[in-house]
């Protein structure tokens, strides 16, 4: 059932792993508005509990360099990124039509600093993406990032850009092969529709399916041309507990890695697949949903943890920072330490919250029959997909301080800073202009990302509904 890795012991014997951790102070800030359920507060939340766990000493810290626009136009349409970079709330009512273009306003608000935030959050994800190039970590974070829904030319779904694309394009210069899981309670729709006609991707997303947003991620869509059978939906109903989720995700998983046989994963932890989400319809405890990460940690390839949904904050997080534990390696105690956010976290002011006793309307037959029908797809792929290697310039190097070389108690700390990501040309050649551009050799052969082309498979549908309706992200 487990087959192609076994699951790490969850106390402190776990093997450890090098670990980069992607955080700005300044992501906490950006609002998208009163009655809004996204809020960026929690990743300060998630930061907060890892900074009193203990848990930033035993990972590289380090603030994202914004991305750029060009990085940004590596996936997105250019008048896309410049709509962003420009839009205001004061100037919004004057490009009303430039709105309904791009999908922004309902769903998807103008907001201060919303090309910043963009910026942000994908620098991080890129970041890490290359970071893992270089091999200076084993695994990144970012739980700032995971927007899965933003498509080429629009917003959908409280996603603006799509830092996954972006990052899994940068995976690509190294990697052969790359896998997306996504275990977000709505469909990948934006990562499944970007890499949805090649072999160099594979896109596994389990979701809600049926009368729920983005409606998409039907067990029959599964890719087009040389991309047939490299995207694996799994549909899913109310209440999936645990055991259920289990029973689909690590048989499937393990048979993904053995056929596919990726160079580096990147996994979505959405948290609204948690039980008692603001928006969510499912039953996962906090550690049934780590026991993801955990299961994708024990391949020992390159990871990727990316952030996503997640809309009851003080349970999304408990989970990212339990997971960010997971993947050190490292057990939590369950009781909380004492911190600024303490008071969210009542009346029991622990790190997990049980299950509720919801109905789960997965039957044990309907299961059988997904995961059989996933199995027989991906039997199919004969053996992992071959790329021919071409010329390219390298990734530019990366200018680090010796981490080594700091007092780490002194620079961890709750209180202190944490270090700039200097890294240069995660996409296209980003240098910030106080770093100087490293020479570039011509003649290493490497592979070559494929282009992505304009998205034309599925069409998104565009319903406009409340925000408080359950079908938002």
């Amino acid at each position: 059932m487990e087959s192609g890795g076994n699951s790490l012991p969850s106390g402190s014997d776990g093997v450890k792993r090098k670990v980069s951790y992607f955080y700005d102070p300044e992501v906490g800030n950006y609002y998208y508005g009163q009655g809004h359920p996204m809020k960026p507060h929690r990743i300060r939340m998630t930061h907060a509990l890892l900074a009193h766990y203990g848990l930033l000493q035993h990972m590289q810290v380090l603030k994202p360099a914004p991305a750029k626009d060009r990085d940004l136009c590596k996936f997105h349409a250019d008048d896309y990124v410049a709509f962003l970079r420009g839009i205001t709330p004061e100037a919004q009512q004057d490009q009303l039509r430039q709105l309904k273009r791009f999908n922004v306003g309902e769903d998807c608000p103008v907001f201060d600093g919303l090309y910043s935030f963009c910026q942000t959050y994908a620098g991080g994800s890129v970041g890490g993406a290359v970071k893992l190039n270089h091999g200076v970590c084993d695994i990144a974070i970012n739980w700032a990032g995971g927007l899965h829904h933003a498509k080429k030319c629009e917003a959908s779904g409280f996603c603006y850009v799509n830092d996954i694309v972006l990052a899994i394009l940068e995976l690509l210069k190294v990697h052969e092969r790359v896998l997306y899981v996504d275990i977000d309670i709505h469909h990948g729709d934006g990562v499944e529709e970007a890499f949805y006609a090649t072999d160099r991707v594979m896109t596994v997303s389990f979701h809600k399916f049926g009368d729920y947003f983005p409606g998409t991620g039907d067990i029959r869509d599964i890719g087009y041309g040389k991309g047939k059978y490299y995207s694996l939906n799994v549909p899913l109903d109310d209440g999936i507990d645990d055991e259920s989720y289990m029973s689909l995700f690590k048989p499937i998983m393990g048979k993904v890695m053995e056929i596919f046989r990726p160079g580096a994963v990147v996994l979505q932890c959405g948290a609204d697949s948690l039980s008692g989400d603001r928006l969510g319809c499912f039953n996962l405890s906090i550690k049934g949903h780590a026991e993801c990460v955990k299961y994708m940690r024990s391949f020992n390839v390159p990871l990727l943890l990316l952030g996503g949904g997640g809309y009851t904050i003080r349970n999304v997080a408990r989970c990212w920072c339990y997971e960010t534990g997971v993947a050190l390696g490292m057990e939590l105690e369950d009781k909380m330490p004492q911190h600024e956010y303490y008071e969210y976290f009542g009346p029991d002011y622990t790190l997990h919250v049980a299950p509720s006793n919801m109905e789960n309307k997965n039957f044990r037959d309907l299961l059988d029959d997904i995961r059989s029908k996933l199995l027989d797809n991906l039997s199919k792929l004969q053996h992992a997909p071959s790329v021919p290697f071409q010329e390219r310039p390298p990734d530019t190097e990366l200018h680090e301080r010796d981490e080594d070389q700091d007092d780490k108690d002194e620079r961890w700390g709750p209180d202190s800073d944490t270090e700039f990501d200097d890294y240069s040309n995660p996409v296209a050649g980003r240098v910030k202009r106080e770093y100087v551009e490293v020479e570039r050799n011509d003649s290493v052969p490497v592979v070559v990302p494929m282009a992505v082309d304009e998205p034309s498979m599925k069409e998104e549908q565009d319903n406009s509904k409340d925000l408080s309706d359950q079908r938002l992200r």
